[in-house]
């Protein structure tokens, strides 16, 4: 059983519990992929409700984001560090990330990326816009602490299609 919820009902809670860790969860081309994010941000863009999400390309997550246009964010609501280490230290290229980590994929209701099951809150977003970070824009001194290897981000603008807690 699930409550709904207006996106923004739980959105201080949801970015600190974001700082700490949440799972982004993916689905293309018939395989699902889940990794942990700690940056994003919950607001209102464009007359709807927005998760801005944070993805490098070199993470296998962003070519299954690229070819499907959406993804949930489950944030837990329980102490869930060891799935959250192994989901933000291995990548699904190499191992199924739900097994390793002893998570269950649950349906969403409106995208094809489930969610993680028993997690806590739910978020489900399409990408309605998409932006590869540009070095020049950006604070040499976060630039040189985050990004030394060069791989920056794209942020990815989801349209919050449902937000939800489990009861």
């Amino acid at each position: 059983m699930q409550q709904e919820l207006s996106y923004n009902e739980y959105a201080k809670e949801a970015v600190e519990i974001l700082s700490k860790g949440a799972f982004l969860t993916t689905a293309a081309n018939g395989a699902q992929n889940t990794m942990t994010i700690a940056w994003g941000s919950i607001g209102y863009i464009w007359q709807r409700p927005v998760f801005m999400v944070m993805v490098r390309p070199s993470r296998h997550s962003y070519q299954m984001l690229e070819a499907s246009g959406e993804f949930t964010v489950s944030l837990p609501l329980k102490d869930m560090k060891e799935a959250l280490a192994v989901c933000g230290s291995k990548s699904g290229r190499e191992l199924d990330k739900f097994a390793a980590a002893g998570l269950k994929a649950a349906p969403s209701r409106n995208v094809a990326a489930p969610i993680i099951e028993g997690c806590g809150l739910h978020y489900e977003c399409r990408v309605v816009f998409k932006q590869t970070m540009d070095p020049a824009h950006l604070d040499p001194s976060i630039a040189a602490q985050k990004y030394a290897s060069g791989d920056f981000h794209t942020l990815y603008f989801g349209e919050i299609l449902a937000c939800y807690k489990d009861a």
